[in-house]
């Protein structure tokens, strides 16, 4: 994987109430990530950015809501979300990611 394409595959990370429970507990964390990337790449990618080691990554697609507004029906995009399972010791502090 090139050097361009890991930085396209990582999107965001995603805050929550579920996410700040899982990365206290399980030491998970959660990534918004690229409709198209597949789980290694996910997975090489936080290896890389972060300097850590991912132990497993579990991915998900979340679907689009229909929503209505005063011109009719709006769909948000849909949307893949990682969780990303660090090995034992290890810890991703958002603040200085390098």
């Amino acid at each position: 994987m090139n050097q361009e394409r890991i930085f396209q595959v990582l999107l965001a990370p995603h805050v929550s109430e579920k996410a700040a429970v899982l990365a206290d507990s399980n030491n998970q964390y959660v990534f918004k990530v690229a409709v198209d990337a597949s789980k290694a790449e996910i997975k090489k990618s936080v290896e890389q950015l972060f300097k850590v080691k991912v132990d497993a990554v579990q991915t998900l697609k979340v679907k689009g809501k229909v929503k209505r507004n005063r011109y009719g029906l709006s769909a948000k995009s849909t949307w893949k979300k990682a969780y990303v399972r660090l090995e034992q010791g290890q810890d991703i502090d958002f603040a200085v990611a390098e």
